[in-house]
């Protein structure tokens, strides 16, 4: 009997080895289930093909040509990814829909002799949970809000809050953005679907009698639109306000963007875009400190006359007064010893 999904925190539950994706490599690069090993039933092209044949054919042409591309790609599986795996390993597939892709290579499977199921709805069940508690429910855990100018160590704190045994969901690792222009942490970012995934997943694991803390960000982080349930929590959360010296944000930023110094590419394209906001004479200067190898000095600049000016706190009307930790530095020292007050705070 196929496994039916009722929460996000049966999949902590469910009694196997291994999530088995059989859909396309580029259905699974958008977004798949938690740990899921991707072994495609059909490529991109032949499932491509087969849906052609399927609309502008004959259905059971579809069929057997299908079948036939399935049989030879679960061949290869078996003499690859799976030819190690022992008898009594339990492997749960899964398709878009829990049709003949996931049920196809089951069959195959329980027919070696391992106890295998499939995903009743397949993805799109697993799908409809993750919109169900990011567009449909509201978020029931009490969120506090790291904010702070551009340079504070957010980022950081939030890992130390964690040390502290703090709860916490870090927006930007997830979008893999760091949330400003010289954000991207890689060449592209997750696909929408795929931070909703990972968002839902944390949100689903997470002790509802503690708080949780996540840094202050805008609607979007980089290319990605927080979903309204978390976005009208954080709105209305309480917020710790992290305040530093300019010099010790400038060392900071340094430190975390190592890329920009070692990128003159990259550096030089994001400054350009700050020219419409600020003009080829101030964009020119920033240039310049970045030319003398004052990275610091240019950090500061960017600081003072880019982001302070346009950094908005995330409140509302009705939303509590912010808590400020006014830092004397950002060392790992002091960050922990602020990391403590705050769950020590929250919690009490």
């Amino acid at each position: 009997m196929p496994i039916t999904l009722t929460t996000l925190a049966d999949l902590e539950n469910l009694p196997f080895d291994a999530f088995l994706d059989v859909r396309s490599p580029a259905e699974f690069a958008e977004d798949h289930l938690p740990g899921a090993m991707s072994l495609p039933v059909l490529s991109n092209a032949e499932r491509a093909r087969v849906g052609t044949i399927y609309v502008q054919q004959d259905r059971f042409l579809a069929r057997k040509v299908g079948a036939a591309l399935v049989s030879r790609n679960a061949a290869a599986h078996l003499e690859g990814a799976l030819a190690d795996m022992p008898g009594g390993w339990r492997p749960l597939v899964y398709c878009w829909r829990g049709g003949q892709r996931s049920r196809s290579f089951a069959a195959i499977l329980k027919e070696i002799g391992w106890r295998t199921d499939t995903i009743a709805g397949g993805y799109k069940a697993y799908r409809n949970l993750v919109v169900g508690a990011l567009y449909r429910a509201p978020v029931t855990a009490r969120v506090i809000l790291v904010g702070g100018g551009t340079g504070t160590a957010k980022t950081r704190l939030l890992a130390h809050i964690a040390e502290a045994g703090g709860q916490v969901i870090d927006l930007e690792a997830m979008a893999e953005h760091r949330g400003s222009l010289f954000g991207p942490m890689g060449e592209t970012q997750p696909s929408q679907k795929m931070f909703e995934s990972r968002l839902a997943q944390a949100l689903a694991g997470l002790d509802l009698d503690r708080p949780v803390f996540v840094e202050a960000e805008s609607s979007k982080i980089g290319d990605i639109i927080l979903p309204p349930s978390l976005w009208k929590a954080m709105i209305a959360a309480p917020r710790f306000e992290v305040k530093a010296p300019l010099e010790a944000r400038a060392a900071h930023l340094v430190r975390s963007y190592p890329d920009m110094t070692a990128d003159a590419g990259k550096l030089e394209s994001v400054l350009t875009k700050l020219v419409r906001y600020h003009g080829h004479e101030r964009v020119d200067a920033w240039r310049a400190l970045a030319a003398a190898g004052d990275y610091a000095g240019m950090a500061a600049a960017l600081v003072t006359e880019h982001y302070d000016p346009k950094y908005t706190r995330i409140s509302r009307d009705g939303a509590p007064t912010p808590v400020t930790l006014d830092l004397p530095d950002l060392e790992d020292a002091t960050l922990a010893e602020a990391a403590a007050r705050m769950v020590g705070e929250a919690s009490s």
